[in-house]
């Protein structure tokens, strides 16, 4: 049963969640976080697709993660399927910070291919919720965006198959021999950051592309 003191501090934290002021949504964000409410789910996901500042979004999520997940997750599955960009690209943010494994189907085809926020937020939600056994599928997917966007999303998508390990081996040397140059660059440099994960992307990237820029795909063993 709630006091009329919980009623109060409830009232005060969903006002300051909607604060002109940045400093005050990121404290009342925080007090959330630190004294979880069921009653706070639903706004904190509803604030999670219109907030400005990424601070507070992040401390939006972290307060969902202090929820019981039988609470978030129904809820946070249904905004991957918004119909605004930033809802699906948070939720699936909290997704992969909650990390239960059964919001896996909740990761569609079409999110992995979606505008290049809400895709990074899906492809890093996805190699935190893969079951075992379908790493290799996962890359297969995933390796059908290489060469997409500018550096920050080529990035993400390396890392993110970096993070399946030797399952993208295959997709990866598929990739080395597509016809576009940019498709065979990324998967080169990714190539390079799964053997060596400390050589950096800007340096594997360039480096890949100098191989392609000669005609060459790089194939020397993977």
């Amino acid at each position: 049963m709630t006091t009329m003191r919980q009623d109060t501090d409830a009232i005060r934290a969903f006002q300051g969640l909607e604060d002109g002021r940045s400093s005050v949504r990121l404290r009342a964000a925080l007090a959330v976080g630190t004294t979880t409410d069921p009653r706070f789910v639903g706004k904190l996901i509803e604030r999670c697709a219109i907030e400005p500042e990424f601070l507070v979004r992040d401390m939006l999520t972290w307060a969902l993660t202090r929820h019981p997940v039988s609470m978030t997750l129904p809820a946070l599955v249904r905004e991957v399927r918004s119909e605004h960009a930033q809802a699906r690209s948070q939720a699936l943010h909290t997704l992969s910070k909650i990390g239960d494994r059964q919001a896996w189907p909740a990761i569609t085809r079409a999110l992995l291919s979606d505008d290049d926020e809400v895709a990074r937020s899906a492809w890093r939600a996805a190699v935190v919720l893969v079951p075992e056994g379908e790493e290799s599928a996962l890359a297969a997917v995933l390796a059908t965006q290489l060469g997409r966007g500018e550096r920050e999303t080529q990035l993400s998508l390396s890392r993110a198959l970096v993070a399946l390990g030797e399952a993208i081996v295959p997709a990866l040397r598929a990739a080395t021999t597509a016809p576009e140059p940019r498709v065979r660059a990324h998967a080169l440099a990714t190539q390079r950051l799964l053997r060596e994960p400390d050589a950096g992307f800007e340096f594997a990237i360039e480096a890949a592309k100098r191989v392609v820029a000669l005609g060459g795909s790089g194939r020397e063993g993977r």
